[in-house]
Parts: C-alpha cells; sequence; structure tokens
C-alpha cells in the first residue's frame, strides 16, 4: 500500500469513482484527469481536501492540483481505479525557453537518479582501490567493478531516451530502441574511425572551421560521425521529434495496425534525421568552439582557464566537451604536457561543494538524501547526479559551482600549472599534475589549491546566498505532504483571459513570467496580498509588488500606456509603502484611455516565477471581482 493510499481513495472517490475515469496523466504538480462526466466531481470536496491544493478545469481535463510529490499520489490513484495510465504528461509550455529547459532535464533524471548515485559511487570505489594499490585495471575484479559503475554513464542515452519517451508520451520501448541505436556498436565504430587515421570517402567543408570528415553514407547523404555514448542532448532531441511525429501518423495510419506501425515510422524517420543532424550539428560547434578556444588559449591562458572552468559542465551536459579535449591530446603528443584542460580539474570538485551546501538549506527529505551519494561520487569525479539530481533542477547552485570552476580555473592557468598525463578524475585527478621526469610535485600542490578554491566559493556562495523556497510539511497521522501556497487576489475588476491571449507578445509568451490578463470594467487597481510596494512607475501605469512572503507582481494597466505619461492614471501609494490585501493602489479612467487610443487589458504577471513549483490560474469565469482568487501559487 502507498504512502498516499488514503489521499488517492478520497481523490478516486471524488472524481466520480473509478468507473468515471477515462485516462489519467500527471504533470509535475497536477494529476490530469479525463473524465467521462465531470458533474459527478465534488469541486468543492477536492479543493478542501487535506493534501489537494485546488482544482482546475482546462483543455478537457480536470486537473487535481497536488504538488511536488504528485507522481507518488499519481500511482496510488492508478492502482486504487484499477486503470494502466499514460504515463506522466509535459508541463504547458510556458516561462522562458532556460526554465523549460531545466524542467525537461530534471525531470528525465529523476526516475533513474538512484542508479546514478550508485554508479557513481561504484566508480569511485573502483578508483580508490586502484589508488591504494588493491587492484590494477587488468585486475578481473576491477573489469567488472568498472562494468557494474560505469554501465548506467556509458548506456545514457538509453536511460535518458525510456524517460524522454515517458514524458514527452512516446511508448518508452521506442524510446529504448531509440537510445540503443545511439549506443550501437557500429555507430561507435564510425566516430572512432575518424580519430584512428583511417581516410575518409570526402569532408564536407573542408579547410574551414565546418570541415567535417565523412566516412560513411546513409541512402547517399553524409553520415557525420558522432561518439553519443554517455550523451544526453541527442537522445532527448530525437525522442522530441518522434513525439512530434506521433500525433500525425495517429491520423494516417489505420487504428487496428497502430501498434506495429507507428513505431515503426517513428524510428524509420526519427533516428535517421537525428543522425544526420544532431551529428553534423555537434560537429560543427564542436569544430567552432576548439578554434574559438584554440585561439583565446595562444592569446590569454588565463583567460582561457577562466572560461573553460566557467562553462566546463554546460559544455559536457551538450556533449561539447569534445571541442577541447583534441587540444589536449595535441598538446600531449607535441609537448609531453598539456594545458587544455587544466582550467577544468576545480569544476567537479565546486560542483560537488555546492550540493554538499544544499543539503542545509534542502527541505525535502527526500532531495536531502540524494546529497550524499552524490558527493561521494562528486569527490570521484562524478558529477552527473549532483547536476541532474540537484543543482540544475535549482538553477542557482549549479550557477554557483560554475563561478567556482571558473576561478579554480583561472588560479591554475596564472600558476602555470601543467597536466602530464590523461589520467583519474576528481581527486584521484591530482597525480596528473606531478612531472614524472622531474618528480616536480608543485603542478599537484598548485591542484590541491584549486580544490579548496573551487570548493570554498561553491559551497558557500551556495549556503549563504541560495534558500530553498519549498516548504514540505509532514504533520502526525497524515499521510498527506503539505506544500505551502499563496493566494493572489483579482487586483483588477473585469474578465479574466489567459495569459497567452495578451496582445504583447512578450506577455502572450511568458516571457515576464505566469500570469492572466484581466479585461478591466472599473478602472481602480487594489492589493492582491500583503505585502510592499516594490516599483510604482512615474507614468502610474504599471505597479510592481512583494508579498510578505517574497511573491512578486507585476500589475501592468493597459498597452503602450506609459506613452500617457501619467494622464488618466492616478496613485494612492508610493514606491516603498506597505500595503494590506484590498487597499486601494491606483485608479484610472477607462474610457478616457480607449478614447486616446490605447487597451486596456491587464497583464497580472508573477515576476519571479522561477522561484515557485508551479503557478496555477483560478478558473476562467466571466467576471472576477477583488476577492476572487485570480493566482494560487505553489512554494
Amino acid at each position: 500500500m502507498g504512502k498516499y493510499h488514503e489521499l488517492a481513495e478520497k481523490i478516486v472517490a471524488n472524481v466520480g469513482g473509478k468507473e468515471n475515469i477515462n485516462s489519467l496523466t500527471h504533470c509535475i504538480t497536477r494529476l490530469r484527469f479525463k473524465l467521462k462526466d465531470e458533474s459527478k466531481a465534488n469541486d468543492d470536496v477536492l479543493k478542501n481536501m487535506d493534501g489537494v491544493v485546488t482544482i482546475m478545469h482546462s483543455a478537457g481535463q480536470y486537473q487535481v492540483v497536488i504538488g511536488n510529490h504528485v507522481g507518488q499520489v499519481y500511482d496510488d490513484v492508478l492502482d486504487i481505479a484499477g486503470i494502466s495510465g499514460e504515463g506522466g504528461a509535459p508541463e504547458e509550455a510556458s516561462g522562458n525557453i532556460f526554465n523549460r529547459f531545466i524542467d525537461v532535464i530534471s525531470g528525465i533524471f529523476q526516475p533513474f537518479l538512484g542508479a546514478l548515485s550508485a554508479g557513481g559511487m561504484i566508480k569511485g570505489l573502483n578508483a580508490l582501490l586502484v589508488a591504494a594499490g588493491v587492484l590494477t585495471p587488468e585486475n578481473g575484479t576491477y573489469v567488472v567493478l568498472n562494468a557494474i559503475g560505469d554501465a548506467i554513464f556509458m548506456f545514457l542515452p538509453v536511460a535518458v531516451a525510456i524517460t524522454a519517451a515517458k514524458k514527452f508520451g512516446v511508448n518508452q520501448y521506442v524510446g529504448l530502441v531509440i537510445g540503443g541505436a545511439l549506443c550501437y556498436p557500429a555507430i561507435q565504430l564510425s566516430a572512432l574511425t575518424a580519430v584512428e587515421g583511417v581516410q575518409p570517402l570526402y569532408t564536407l567543408f573542408a579547410g574551414g572551421m565546418f570541415e567535417s570528415p565523412v566516412y560513411m553514407t546513409f541512402m547517399g547523404l553524409p553520415f557525420v560521425a558522432n561518439n553519443y555514448t554517455s550523451s544526453v542532448i541527442p537522445s532527448i532531441l530525437i525522442v522530441w521529434l518522434a513525439s512530434k511525429l506521433q500525433k500525425p501518423l495517429r491520423k494516417i495510419v489505420p487504428e487496428v495496425i497502430q501498434n506495429f506501425f507507428i513505431p515503426f515510422f517513428l524510428l524509420l524517420i526519427a533516428l535517421p534525421i537525428g543522425f544526420l543532424v544532431i551529428g553534423p550539428v555537434i560537429t560543427i560547434l564542436t569544430n567552432m568552439l576548439a578554434t574559438g578556444f584554440d585561439n583565446l588559449l595562444n592569446f590569454s591562458p588565463i583567460l582561457f582557464g577562466l572560461i573553460v572552468g566557467l562553462f566546463w559542465q554546460v559544455l559536457v551536459i551538450f556533449g561539447l566537451h569534445w571541442s577541447i579535449i583534441p587540444i589536449a591530446i595535441l598538446q600531449l603528443g607535441t609537448m609531453g604536457y598539456a594545458t587544455a584542460l587544466v582550467g577544468t580539474f576545480g569544476a567537479s570538485f565546486a560542483q560537488t561543494a555546492a550540493v554538499a551546501a544544499m543539503y542545509f538549506r534542502l527541505k525535502n527529505p527526500k532531495e536531502k538524501a540524494l546529497v550524499v551519494p552524490a558527493v561521494i561520487s562528486g569527490i570521484c569525479g562524478v558529477t552527473e547526479p549532483a547536476i541532474y539530481g540537484l543543482s540544475l533542477p535549482k538553477k542557482k547552485p549549479f550557477i554557483f559551482s560554475m563561478v567556482g570552476g571558473a576561478v579554480s580555473g583561472a588560479f591554475l592557468i596564472a600558476m602555470n600549472t601543467r597536466s602530464y598525463v590523461m589520467g583519474g578524475l576528481g581527486i584521484f585527478g591530482i597525480p596528473n599534475f606531478i612531472n614524472q621526469q622531474t618528480a616536480d610535485t608543485s603542478g599537484a600542490i598548485y591542484s590541491i589549491i584549486a580544490i579548496v578554491i573551487a570548493s570554498v566559493i561553491g559551497f558557500g556562495l551556495t549556503f549563504f546566498f541560495w534558500r530553498d523556497d519549498e516548504v514540505v510539511e509532514v504533520e502526525e497521522g497524515q499521510k498527506a505532504m503539505e506544500v505551502r501556497k499563496e493566494i493572489v487576489t483579482a487586483p483588477v475588476q473585469g474578465t479574466m483571459m489567459p495569459l497567452s491571449t495578451a496582445k504583447d507578445q512578450a506577455f502572450a509568451q511568458g516571457v515576464l513570467g505566469k500570469g492572466v490578463v484581466i479585461h478591466p470594467t472599473k478602472g481602480e487597481v487594489v492589493a492582491p496580498f500583503d505585502g510592499t510596494v516594490m516599483t510604482m512607475f512615474p507614468t502610474k501605469h504599471a505597479i510592481g509588488l512583494v508579498s510578505d512572503n517574497g511573491l512578486e507582481v507585476l500589475i501592468h494597466i493597459g498597452l503602450d500606456t506609459v506613452q500617457l505619461d501619467g494622464k488618466y492614471f492616478e496613485s494612492f501609494v508610493e514606491q516603498g509603502a506597505k500595503v494590506k490585501r484590498g487597499d486601494k493602489l491606483v485608479t484610472f479612467d477607462i474610457d478616457a484611455i480607449e478614447a486616446a487610443g490605447y487597451s486596456v487589458e491587464t497583464p497580472v504577471i508573477v515576476t519571479n516565477t522561477a522561484d515557485y513549483l508551479d503557478i496555477i490560474e483560478a478558473d476562467q469565469k466571466a467576471d472576477v471581482c477583488n476577492d476572487d482568487e485570480l493566482l494560487t501559487v505553489l512554494v
């Protein structure tokens, strides 16, 4: 019996019983039911139920908002209702591209973070046994342990493709085949051939920055080699492409043969496009970066060390780190030492230290439990569990770790540190900086100092300047986890519409944050919560507020009304003033503004959207009054 069994029973009963459920999916915070008859659902009961934040009717779905533990509730609902479910559904496209990318990445990695952490710890144990002289790389025990620990990382495209398929609504076995094809030996052999001196069939863009040797073709088209093992982005992009192809295929392929022919066409179309497009794009970007990094290294080694230390983790995520590795290999072959990768050494320690600091700030016990294994594998140079499970989803700790990597990278290059082998990772990489011929250990000493610099910066910035906004409380005797929420009431009376209907594209596309649009019927703005006037524009057409709990809201009265220079507006508060919910803030003359040729539609936007788990619009009404709930913000 699941942890949320009791809550799930109540939800099933109040959506009209299991016989009223056609299907069920979930996103990051919501159970998304397709009900046979929505009138059978008890809205008021569900809204006031412990463990339920609110309910919504949207896009033909009956949505029950749960919070960040929705996946566990979903499993129990499936069990109680006796349905198979359709898996998780992607959250509606909203927010800026960066936030949506982070949400996708973290959602895809969440299901196998335990295995990822375990693999990192086993790799670290193996490296420790080698360092202690207990094992050698030729020993059978080492080989077996290395296979166990390294498997999840080598075949990362497979794991990523399976969970991406679930997130994008594609059959997971189609995802498995996509990931498997990326790791297929013959595909990898084509990539290895490119670096083993075999003559290519021909070269695209020969002699230029985009030069790409071609070792084989697909239906006469150039197949640009790439090593996709341990990669992330190619799997996600190909599965995403498959999800976009799936909908039109369902309209074309007869239903009786869809189970066989939709996977057939998805694989036959998506994978070749992926190989023929993604490979060349990655090659071109890699060559561009390699040229840029080479020039930067010659221009200013210290600046080079700072930049590669700053962006090393980002390059690894996108599989573009190969732009630097060939430079280091060339340096080792010609000079007997390399400086190209020296600046990247501290990045893993900055990442590990940032995650260690998160331990003292995280509120969610499950996330906190990930820290110890992530730190252990991170010390050994395996930072994937730390990045994908903890720092990247929270954003700021990842950025702070980049700063630590940058400073340590600049330090190592400034001290003229050199690596003499392409050896171990993490703490086991210190010997890479010892000159075996001269017994000079100064490089190793500098590497230890760099570890301290990177760790202090990563830990310090995260510990002092990051807070986990998620507040999770588990009351004794309750099985439902409660999520703190904040209510934003309507600051303007009028008709509420989705933000996507705004005439201004910056608002409509969610660039400034999530929210709604109100078409006012009364020219008065009141405070939607208790808080402070953060910004009162001199033209009085817009006002920024921050609640006592830190929620930031922008109320923008009309479009382009800044050009009225305050005409037809009157303010009743000043910047910095404390306000209570319902206090009058601004009045405006609707008729006069419209007569002047301006729209009075008023976007109400949560400008610090990224700091919150979810922002939920109230059900659309013909009219909203100042006492009506407009937005529910999950912290």
